[in-house]
């Protein structure tokens, strides 16, 4: 109702206002929903037109170090608590993988022992979080240092579960609703293992950053990066400090269970020396790079990072200065290139960009939204 003498204010179109529920939507524009589209034809395409064994092997271990990185960056990016134990978790998770997976163990089905292994990650990880309650920064990431040497231990010395020094076998049961994807045969075509194995592992990679996204974007999430940025704050106006941290702390924990279970079926090997500190830094390494804090950042540091090992060991000779073999002239190898690689990105990316790749392409995609009156 106008009241007499007055005039009606100009119309304010409905793509000009922003409502709240907009806001929590996952794909709430129609590009989002092209991007999904373009996502889900490159899921199921890629297997088809990338058929060579080594670079579906990269994809693979980028999978796997992303649903890693995504437990991670929930625990240092979002609740700011800052870990070096991650190794030790996924090495829980692929010893796990062999024992409830195996056909000489449990030989449970693969959707069993995908959960038996993440559950036993995230129950490990919330009898530890309590210690932790009180620590934060340095003296946290010093705590959890001592994870790697604890879990060195454990997996080197529990030779009945682990193996010992040898390592041990993982024969676990890649087959869900008749589908083997160790062996994939579908529509009267063959597949190799590493493409039967990517169809698996970037589902889950799917499913857990819809699981991780969706937890950032609620209360719970709002809560986590309260106690992030002021943990007294946080518990001032009713958020419970201990719960949402150990909560944090089994959810990443699980998380990198679930990695490492996938990490050991897809290896179908796994031993003591690939869950050290070595491992952890390339996770932190890769959070770093793709960005912390942030979803999609950790699937794109993976994608940089989680096949870098990979791929230096495939192009190692023609590398100047490393060294391949015993016999060989170079003044460094291959591990110690990785772990240079590695550190030298961790000390790039915090000098030069913090935000990690995630920035750059917020960056550039502000650029294109905005021109041509961009600057």
């Amino acid at each position: 109702m106008r009241l007499p003498g007055t005039t009606r204010g100009p119309k304010v179109h409905g793509l000009m206002t922003r409502r709240y529920e907009d806001d929590l939507r996952l794909f709430g524009s129609g590009k989002a929903k092209l991007g999904l589209l373009a996502l889900v034809l490159l899921y199921v395409f890629i297997p088809f037109f990338l058929t060579s064994d080594f670079w579906l092997s990269v994809l693979d271990y980028a999978g796997i170090a992303a649903i890693g990185a995504l437990g991670l960056n929930l625990l240092t990016g979002f609740t700011g608590q800052v870990s070096l134990g991650h190794a030790f978790f996924i090495g829980l998770g692929a010893y796990a993988c062999a024992q409830f997976g195996g056909p000489d163990e449990l030989g449970l089905p693969l959707p069993v022992w995908l959960f038996c292994a993440t559950l036993f990650g995230a129950l490990v990880g919330a009898l530890i979080g309590p210690f932790a309650l009180r620590l934060r920064g340095n003296y946290l990431a010093i705590v959890t240092l001592g994870l790697i040497f604890l879990g060195e231990h454990l997996f080197r010395n529990l030779k009945d579960i682990t193996g010992g020094n040898s390592g041990t076998n993982v024969d676990s049961e890649a087959s869900f609703l008749g589908l083997d994807f160790a062996d994939l045969s579908f529509a009267g075509e063959n597949f190799s293992f590493n493409q039967g194995y990517f169809w698996l592992i970037w589902g889950l990679v799917a499913l857990v950053t819809l699981l991780v996204k969706n937890l950032v974007r609620t209360r719970p999430g709002r809560a986590l990066q309260a106690v992030r940025d002021r943990d007294v704050a946080a518990e001032v106006i009713g958020v419970q400090l201990g719960r949402y941290k150990v909560g944090a702390f089994a959810i990443s924990s699980g998380l990198a269970a679930l990695a490492g279970a996938l990490f050991g079926s897809y290896q179908q090997f796994v031993s003591p020396d690939e869950f050290g500190l070595v491992l952890s830094i390339q996770y932190i390494a890769i959070i770093i790079v793709g960005g912390v804090g942030t979803v999609f950042g950790s699937i794109i540091g993976a994608l940089v990072l989680g096949g870098l090992p990979g791929l230096i060991d495939k192009y190692s000779d023609s590398i100047p200065g490393v060294s391949t073999g015993s016999g060989d002239s170079g003044f460094i190898s291959v591990f110690s290139l990785n772990q240079a690689i590695f550190g030298l990105l961790i000390v790039l990316f915090l000098v030069f960009e913090p935000r990690g790749l995630a920035a750059v392409w917020l960056r550039v995609k502000a650029y294109f939204k905005a021109w041509p009156f961009s600057y």
